[in-house]
């Protein structure tokens, strides 16, 4: 797919560098030349996802933004920050609002005020689809929002409330990204709160029967890594003064069930040889805080970003699932 060429060298602070998306985001930006302060404290992330990234072309640091003095230090001199680190599970959050709280809003404030006492220019941030809360309607708005379902919802919604008053009191240029159910090369399978991409993948990697929960009629709209990170980078060098302060849906802006989800992966994996033919899904009870149905519109994405994602749903998951059965193969 096309890459956003950014045109002049500037200074990136990646947060939650080791992480599934922000590997990929650094990944990018050290191939377009660009200088790097990567950061992770490795709760979620993990040292392989930039360990196929030369060291010596962008700089790491192990932290955690919950430490103020360390936001402080790695905003120094920052052009474009590109906040990817959080606490990402919506069960997760259930079981343990306050550690979702500490580093979903109280972490990212650091990184704000950081941001704010070293002048960074710009500040695109992570927000999610779940701040859509019980608000039913299809496809999803940006300006319709309903209750949130989860602490991890509400803790999205608390840092766009945070990015878009430090856009009108400071005049930091804030925008904030909702994904919808990004997947790719590197998204972690194991963990009690795993995608359910990768899982699957997992499973049928050995030949076994992937868990659904619920009757597998839940939709989502997958959205593909590499079309994340484009959002990232248009995000980041917009120019159009109206957009700071905002927050756009970053998803592909179809509908795919988990049972057609199922059938697509399955179809992948019988191309490939592996005997899975027979193998069905083995459903669970459905889990708390999750909702049944997700579509976004993007046509704020596309008239303000220029975003217009170009992988749809099976190249993006041949593609991932080729990634993880080379790695398999290679550990």
């Amino acid at each position: 797919m096309e890459t956003v060429k950014l045109d002049k060298n500037r200074l990136w602070l990646v947060t939650g560098a080791a992480g599934f998306i922000g590997s990929h985001l650094v990944e990018q930006l050290v191939k377009q030349g660009q200088k790097v302060r990567a950061v992770d404290n490795f709760i979620t992330g993990h040292k392989k996802n930039l360990a196929h990234i030369d060291p010596t072309q962008f700089q790491f640091i192990q932290g955690d933004i919950c430490d103020f003095e360390l936001c402080k230090t790695i905003t120094k001199g920052v052009d474009i920050v590109l906040h990817q680190a959080a606490l990402g599970s919506v069960p997760g959050s259930i079981e343990d609002p306050l550690s979702t709280h500490k580093n979903n809003v109280d972490g990212s404030l650091n990184l704000l005020v950081g941001c704010k006492e070293n002048g960074v220019k710009r500040f695109v941030y992570a927000s999610s689809s779940s701040i859509y809360g019980d608000q039913p309607t299809l496809p999803k708005f940006e300006k319709n929002i309903g209750l949130p379902l989860s602490p991890y919802a509400l803790s999205k919604k608390t840092l766009e409330e945070y990015a878009e008053l430090f856009f009108r009191l400071y005049g930091i240029e804030t925008i904030g990204l909702r994904y919808f159910n990004v997947y790719g090369a590197r998204q972690d399978p194991n963990g009690a709160y795993a995608a359910v991409i990768p899982r699957w993948i997992e499973a049928l990697i050995n030949e076994k029967s992937p868990e659904v929960y619920g009757d597998g009629g839940q939709s989502r709209d997958f959205c593909f890594v590499s079309n994340v990170v484009q959002a990232n980078l248009l995000a980041a060098t917009a120019v159009k003064s109206k957009i700071f302060g905002m927050s756009f849906n970053i998803a592909l802006g179809q509908q795919t069930s988990l049972l057609e989800l199922f059938r697509i992966m399955k179809q992948s994996f019988v191309e490939l040889g592996y005997k899975v033919n027979d193998v069905k899904l083995m459903h669970k009870e459905i889990r708390k805080g999750d909702i049944l149905h997700s579509l976004a519109s993007i046509d704020l994405a596309k008239q303000h970003l220029n975003f217009n994602p170009q992988i749809q749903v099976n190249e993006g998951l041949r593609e991932t699932i080729l990634h993880y059965i080379k790695s398999k193969n290679t550990l």
